[in-house]
């Protein structure tokens, strides 16, 4: 769980400007624990699908209102 908290704090702080297999490679995860981590974060509805500069992905507002 530890990797997938560092993966949503690292995706709000990029805002976009990596994709979001090379932020994993960033963080020292490879793409399967990438697309895992990803996998979780939209179940949770954490983040949703939606082109983001270079990242395919975006942090859901409602949920980060949630979560202050």
């Amino acid at each position: 769980m530890e990797s997938k908290d560092k993966y949503y704090e690292a995706l709000v702080q990029d805002k976009g400007q990596l994709n979001e297999i090379d932020l994993g490679d960033e963080l020292g995860l490879n793409e399967d624990e990438t697309h895992g981590i990803i996998a979780q974060l939209l179940s949770e509805h954490k983040i949703k699908y939606e082109t983001n500069k270079s990242c395919n992905y975006r942090i859901n507002t409602t949920a980060k209102k949630r979560n202050k």
